[in-house]
């Protein structure tokens, strides 16, 4: 893995309230990142808060850097999964997607990362950030025809100027 995906990932806890949004400061080797939670996926934004106060991401790694797409923290898929093959008669504890085509990629997006369930459940403890890249207007009409997904003025916008990871809207919440 590269040298990124070495990153301490701890947490320096720094949650302001403002016009009913909430921030999280993360404190990392390099440097500080600030995300806003989403009042529209009011599950996920309990379920991280919940998780910041139980330590979950406390000294955690970035153990998926991938260029232009996504830094990804918290724990790995392959002990979640054999912890819940170890468990069968377990109900997985998953979150079930919180999906608004308002809420979308873009880049320094906070997202929860899931396995490949048909559900697009998220997992509890797995977050990831939004790298993302820029995109034209050929790119976006070509994943609007493979997703069957229509992206609104705006976002496409945003995914032309700012950059983002659209391939990920209404699978991740």
């Amino acid at each position: 893995m590269k040298k990124l995906s070495l990153l301490v990932f701890g947490l320096l806890i720094s949650i302001g309230v403002f016009a009913q949004s909430t921030y999280v400061k993360f404190a990392t080797n390099k440097g500080n990142i600030t995300v806003m939670l989403y009042d529209q996926t009011p599950k996920h934004k309990a379920m991280f808060l919940h998780a910041i106060k139980k330590g979950v991401y406390k000294n955690a790694q970035f153990n998926r850097v991938i260029k232009d797409f996504v830094s990804q923290a918290g724990e790995l898929d392959e002990p979640i999964l054999a912890r819940e093959k170890l468990h069968p008669e377990q109900t997985p504890v998953r979150l079930a997607g919180e999906f608004n085509p308002l809420l979308f990629h873009k880049k320094g997006v906070l997202a929860a990362g899931r396995d490949d369930n048909p559900a697009k459940s998220s997992y509890y403890n797995q977050i990831y950030f939004v790298a993302g890249k820029l995109y034209d207007d050929q790119k976006l009409d070509a994943l609007e025809q493979k997703k069957g997904h229509k992206f609104q003025e705006e976002i496409r916008k945003v995914y032309k100027t700012i950059g983002g990871t659209p391939s990920l809207d209404m699978d991740y919440t």
